[in-house]
């Protein structure tokens, strides 16, 4: 598939095997973790062009901007690649629930136990 992502970002991508990276997304003004979620290089390319978070869905096979079903929209406020340029740190301005379940963060349900 081709990508419109500028070539110099797309050459230092460390994809997986099937072209995804992990995107992470974060509330910019408080640093709260809200989701994972996964892009190829569109997905990517429409995100920082478009000022939306965009996502490959890997179950339904197909792109999708947080919010345009739900209006839980995420208003993207920076995007950063990690050390590797194997992971995306999308910090946004998080619109209602980030995750599916209408929480507000997907890690708020199941904090697992520390062993002392």
């Amino acid at each position: 598939m081709s990508s419109n992502l500028d070539p110099a970002v797309a050459s230092r991508l460390k994809r997986s095997p099937d072209g995804l990276v992990p995107a992470i997304a974060q509330q910019y003004d408080t640093g709260e973790v809200l989701m994972l979620g996964w892009m190829d290089d569109e997905a990517l390319h429409r995100t920082l062009t478009t000022g939306r978070a965009t996502y490959w869905s890997r179950s339904r096979n197909e792109y999708w901007v947080k919010g345009d079903t739900s209006g839980h929209v995420q208003h993207v406020k920076a995007v950063a690649l990690d050390c590797d340029a194997d992971t995306v740190l999308v910090k946004v301005d998080q619109v209602g629930a980030a995750c599916h379940t209408g929480d507000r963060t997907c890690f708020d349900a199941d904090v697992l136990p520390l062993s002392q």
